[in-house]
């Protein structure tokens, strides 16, 4: 595939290693500390909380997007440092989930930023939600398919893609002419539904987890509640960027 999402395929490798590079290795109860959208830039694995294991998840992950490991390289290698640190190996499905879930994430980052480019936003000032299209489509994620919003509407800072774990769902960005041309409509109001029994209407979100835009959200733990040990170990690793895996 020579061209990711109609842009540069190399431009957007290049920010999703950056991406997966700026992301910081936390445990689990760590990272159930943190807001939302500090989650986004951070990474952690369930089941594990050697912070060494976790970077060498994290390291691997990026490895992938630079050398462009396939998933199965990915499984081979983790388990390979698992076995030797006395763990037992992941299975098929967490590896997958683990690896698609976090690749898509760094890609869809590195799209993000290549849209965002002042000379691309006024070329082409509208993004267009598209699902896979096929039988494997979740419900919940289907109600975005084919809509079109202006780049700067605030629908994507809770609708970019990835959705949900292993979402494979992308933003492809429209010029004017090209909305026009195909007759698309250009949206304000977000997915909803209505409950007719009240006639409540009630908002459509992603996945529990997702409902933030990992690619613009910036590492600002919310200190709140957090133990001073916590916080000082915070202050230690406050580097730029790091959402779970699982």
């Amino acid at each position: 595939m020579d061209v990711l999402y109609g842009l540069a395929k190399d431009f957007v490798f290049r920010e999703a290693v950056a991406f997966l590079k700026g992301k910081r290795a936390l445990t689990s109860e760590e990272y159930r500390l943190l807001d939302g959208e500090s989650r986004a830039k951070a990474f952690t694995v369930s089941g594990y909380t050697s912070l060494g294991v976790l970077q060498e998840f994290l390291d691997c992950l990026t490895k992938a997007a630079e050398e462009g490991t396939t998933k199965e390289q990915f499984r081979e290698d983790m388990n390979r440092f698992l076995e030797e640190h006395g763990y037992e190996g992941i299975n098929p499905w967490k590896s997958d989930n683990i690896f698609r879930t976090n690749m898509q994430t760094a890609l869809n980052a590195g799209h993000y930023k290549s849209m965002t480019d002042e000379t691309t936003m006024k070329m082409r000032p509208y993004w267009r939600y598209r699902t896979a299209g096929d039988g494997h489509v979740r419900e919940s994620h289907a109600v975005m398919e084919g809509r079109v919003y202006r780049a700067d509407d605030p629908i994507w800072d809770i609708w970019y893609p990835p959705n949900g774990f292993r979402c494979r769902c992308m933003v492809v960005s429209l010029t004017k002419k090209q909305v026009e041309r195909m007759g698309l409509h250009v949206e304000t109001d977000a997915p909803f539904d209505i409950d007719y029994s009240t006639g409540e209407i009630l908002p459509k979100f992603p996945d529990k987890g997702f409902s933030n835009n990992p690619a613009k959200s910036v590492w600002k733990p919310d200190m709140t509640g957090i133990s001073p040990e916590l916080r000082k170990l915070f202050r230690e690793r406050k580097q730029p960027e790091g959402g779970e895996a699982d």
